[in-house]
């Protein structure tokens, strides 16, 4: 598919069903690119389509069905709505280091292809708002789905999903008190069973 350049091939690129639950047009929304008057439009299609697809089929399905309604708050930006967003300091990193990332169509330094959508499980809000524990989440999908990276934000306990080639299985937290990395490869934690930790959330969702 060719970048599109009318209208009407930006609806059909909308219309491309990712999986079961989920088209392209779900990722495309910026509040960036709308407010600065941006278009956030692939530059590779299809290179778009395949890493959104990985990402919807494999991840975020998998986790509607266990949980239900997600929100999607940021997913796909083109290299351009993303630098200003780094540039203006409205929370996106470098476009470099979103290449396989937030920034679909484009392969990371290594060559591996990746996207990055940052969500909201609405099961969950309930759970860390009585209790600001968000990790119930970030264990379960580490024993259960597969990942490149998770990070955790205040509002919402919001995360960013990324996944594709990578598999670094990492997790970071911007929530008080617990910053920073809460496992990756090589740390103690990294391996076995974590039901305890998310086991009394998910009792509460069996709860009439």
């Amino acid at each position: 598919m060719r970048k599109p350049q009318s209208m009407r091939a930006l609806e059909d690129l909308g219309r491309v069903r990712l999986s079961e639950n989920f088209f392209m047009r779900d990722f495309l929304y910026s509040e960036i690119a709308n407010f600065y008057g941006i278009p956030n439009i692939p530059d590779d299609p299809d290179l778009a389509i395949a890493a959104g697809r990985k990402l919807c089929e494999e991840a975020l399905e998998p986790l509607r069905a266990r949980f239900g309604r997600i929100s999607i708050r940021s997913a796909y930006r083109s290299p351009t709505v993303n630098q200003l967003g780094n540039e203006k300091n409205l929370s996106c990193g470098s476009n470099e280091s979103n290449f396989g990332g937030h920034i679909w169509d484009r392969r990371n330094a290594a060559g591996g292809m990746g996207a990055t959508a940052t969500i909201i499980v609405h099961a969950l809000i309930p759970w860390y708002e009585r209790t600001g524990r968000w990790e119930a989440m970030a264990w379960w999908i580490h024993d259960h789905l597969p990942y490149d990276e998770l990070e955790f934000f205040p509002k919402f306990a919001a995360f960013n999903y990324g996944h594709g080639d990578n598999q670094d299985r990492r997790i970071l937290s911007f929530i008080p008190p617990r910053r920073g990395v809460l496992t990756k490869p090589g740390m103690a934690n990294a391996t076995g069973d974590h039901s305890a930790e998310y086991a009394e959330w998910l009792a509460t969702l069996e709860t009439p």
